[in-house]
């Protein structure tokens, strides 16, 4: 069953802390060799506000959380929605997850009326990251195209000093 996290959730400590992990679990790996330092992903306070925002796209089975989406519009233009944060749980790879949660995000949006959905992916610019290179054709293959290529100081400049090498962030779009 994947759905919106309820607002209400937001204050429900045990919900936080396993979505907190997972997302930081999955992007200890996914994300590996590209920042200096350990980094966690996210924080209970950020996962906290994404669920209170009405944000937070959750898959479960049996009653388990086994994988998480973030959606919104983006500020920038209202018209394009925005699918990020998106993990599975790392033992059930390959069952579909991830696919599922992206055609779920990408129904919320056609749902709103949004015109297009966008993706990021930041990948080392020097080396292939093997987690990156799935990524970039699985987005390809879902329908996305990639429509910017820029520096992650552009975008998020509090994290750029932090990275380990330099990287591209990439921008994809699909139209819905």
């Amino acid at each position: 069953m994947i759905a919106i996290a309820a607002p209400s959730l937001a204050s429900d400590v045990a919900l936080v802390a396993t979505v907190t992990d997972l997302v930081n679990e999955v992007y200890a790996v996914a994300e590996e060799g590209l920042w200096a330092g350990p980094t966690d992903r996210t924080d209970g306070t950020e996962i906290a506000k994404i669920i209170a925002a009405g944000e937070l796209v959750v898959a479960r089975e049996g009653g388990q959380i086994i994988g998480v989406a973030r959606v919104c519009r983006l500020p920038a233009d209202e018209s394009v929605g925005e699918a990020g944060m998106l993990v599975a749980d790392p033992k059930r790879r390959g069952a579909g997850i991830g696919r599922d949660l992206l055609a779920y995000a990408e129904g919320w949006a056609v749902d709103l009326g949004l015109k297009s959905m966008q993706v990021e992916l930041l990948v080392p610019r020097e080396w292939t990251h093997p987690v990156k290179q799935f990524l970039r054709e699985w987005y390809t293959r879902a329908g996305y195209r990639v429509v910017r290529v820029t520096d992650l100081a552009e975008d998020y400049p509090a994290l750029a000093p932090h990275l380990a090498c330099p990287c591209d962030f990439l921008i994809f779009n699909k139209p819905l």
